[in-house]
């Protein structure tokens, strides 16, 4: 380890494999962890939490802790039942609500501590896990969730599985701290400190500098946004037989404003792989960052700044090195469009598939949307393949030709709305948790969203826009969770209550956005935007999107658009 080293990396060697303290904390009656084990589980796939809005009691009454428990569920795929485990979960001890991440994971909010053990065991009893869904180690690997669309397709799912089983943790401290019943298991050897512990032989004893994120996609379906991950795997298609992938190194959305050499970054093109080489030189990539990743600032440990740092051709030449064999060039593919996944699709197999539009990834109960006890019923009558996207949505698949009156019957008598029913703007907006638990979150976020969507509906109508294909995308703070830093428009919190608004980026995730104007409240986001819709109305190129209208453009002249327009506008208001 680098002399000079963060405070965590010290906290992660020292753990013992991710053990620390958690197993007597666990039982000593406090809500709360210390500060080092508040770190290390994070590795065990749970955040400790406390409810915001509620600080104001906490002065007199303290904080009241919780935890947020991630299931980890590489390119989204799990069945009716693990589902419904999770909806139980969520309703007998979480805040029943459960949520559907922007990395196709599951997140439980609100769970005591007294009960972390008992949640944890009962995902794992449905062959599902939160081992390496947070952590200095591989999240989450996405993959384009779209079911029996093709053989590659099922390729690639099968390639997800097989990622994220090989970079899972090997330490055995998540089964003996969670899944060892303590009246019967062998603890001994768990408190004894004297005992040696497994290995981990491709983490090591202080894991990596950062979190590492694998994406799997197409070029002409790019709903995972490629560009966004650590390594991104382009698949290139010729016959309808998978040929290989391009790989795609550094990218990454968080950032601190305060900091000057923090920054987002799209994924570059790296090299060209064969399938039966992926799992090699993708391991041989973590070990670089492993070796090499910054573990003194962890503002700067991504791997985008390492190869950032080395340059892309030097990192090549280490990561071949770590391989022992040269790497062939990335071929001339990128991507080119991309799919919701929303409404109706057949499966190569004469079967169907139903994507489902749930906002931000929410799925609560509400007296004006059953939302959560539509998918139970759905989930108990017909048992479809569950998928979950990068969107935050939800597919029902394998649904028979019969049994598709049957699920939008369910839907209706639960007040949920079809895809068909929605605009095309909410289907393509996102929002992070942020508050009331985000302990990061500087404002509103999930809870703001749909109230700006509401606005923007009224002048995307007003203005003939309606079918535009617009992502934007909210997060409570600058890092960046549901990726605005390449949507057409991203609202990232700045301070209580306002954002810095980003323009430019596209739906396809291969451009980063600019800064179009900072520190905006709530209340202007919109009015912020109107003048650019109607100069986008008005001078839009033939298939112009409106984050390539706004690229090319450039913000000095939209800035001057909107004076003017805002001019103009005073001028009429004085007559």
């Amino acid at each position: 380890m680098p002399e000079k080293t963060s405070p965590l990396e010290q906290i992660k060697l020292s753990s013992r494999l991710l053990r620390g303290s958690i197993d007597d904390e666990l039982r000593d009656g406090s809500d709360h962890f210390s500060r080092d084990n508040v770190q290390l589980l994070k590795h065990h796939g749970t955040y400790q939490q406390d409810d915001r809005d509620a600080r104001a009691l906490a002065k007199t009454q303290g904080k009241r802790h919780s935890f947020l428990i991630r299931t980890r569920v590489p390119g989204g795929r799990l069945s009716s039942a693990q589902l419904m485990a999770e909806l139980d979960l969520c309703d007998e001890l979480a805040t029943g609500t459960l949520r559907i991440t922007s990395r196709q994971s599951l997140q439980l909010h609100g769970v005591l501590k007294t009960n972390l053990k008992h949640v944890l065991k009962r995902i794992n009893e449905v062959q599902l896990t939160t081992l390496g869904a947070c952590g200095d180690v591989n999240r989450n690997v996405m993959c384009c969730p779209a079911p029996n669309a093709s053989p590659v397709h099922d390729q690639l799912q099968e390639l997800a599985q097989q990622l994220a089983q090989h970079f899972t943790p090997r330490t055995t401290a998540y089964r003996e701290i969670w899944l060892i019943d303590p009246e019967t298991g062998d603890r001994q050897s768990v408190a004894n400190d004297d005992q040696p512990v497994e290995d981990e032989p491709l983490y090591g004893r202080t894991y990596l500098p950062r979190k590492f994120k694998i994406g799997i996609g197409f070029p002409d379906d790019n709903c995972i946004d490629i560009h966004t991950h650590d390594l991104g795997l382009l698949a290139l298609v010729e016959s309808d037989e998978l040929v290989g992938f391009n790989l795609l190194v550094g990218g990454g959305m968080g950032m601190t404003p305060a900091n000057k050499n923090t920054f987002p970054a799209l994924g570059m093109k790296f090299a060209f792989v064969p399938p039966d080489q992926v799992i090699d030189v993708a391991q041989a990539i973590i070990e670089v960052q492993r070796d090499f990743g910054n573990r003194a600032d962890r503002k700067l440990a991504r791997m985008k700044y390492l190869v950032r740092q080395m340059g892309l051709e030097t990192f090549r030449d280490k990561v071949q090195q770590y391989l022992g064999r040269q790497l062939e060039p990335a071929r001339d593919i990128d991507v080119h469009d991309t799919c919701d996944h929303l409404g109706w699709h057949q499966q190569r197999d004469g079967a169907w598939y139903y994507g489902l539009s749930i906002e931000n990834g929410r799925i609560a109960d509400h007296p004006d949307c059953q939302l959560k006890a539509a998918i139970r019923a759905i989930c108990r009558q017909l048992a479809p393949g569950i998928r979950l996207t990068a969107y935050q949505k939800l597919l029902f698949t394998g649904i028979a030709d019969s049994d598709r009156g049957t699920l939008e019957e369910l839907l209706h008598q639960h007040q949920v709305p079809l895809a068909s029913e929605l605009s095309v703007v909410r289907k393509w907006s996102m929002a992070c948790v942020a508050l009331p638990t985000c302990g990061l979150a500087i404002t509103e976020s999930e809870r703001a969203l749909p109230g700006v969507i509401d606005a923007l509906e009224t002048v995307l109508q007003q203005l003939g826009l309606t079918q535009e294909r617009l992502t934007v995308r909210m997060t409570g703070c600058p890092n960046g969770c549901v990726r605005p830093y390449n949507a057409d428009i991203g609202f990232v919190g700045r301070a209580k209550g306002r954002y810095t608004v980003l323009l430019g980026g596209n739906i396809l995730g291969t451009r980063l956005t600019f800064i179009y104007q900072d520190r905006v409240s709530e209340a202007d986001l919109v009015p912020v935007l109107a003048p650019l819709l109607a100069y986008f109305q008005q001078g839009r190129e033939a298939n112009e999107s409106f984050g390539d209208f706004c690229s090319r453009k450039g913000v000095d002249d939209l800035r001057a658009w909107a004076e003017s327009f805002q001019s103009e506008g005073n001028a009429k208001d004085d007559d």
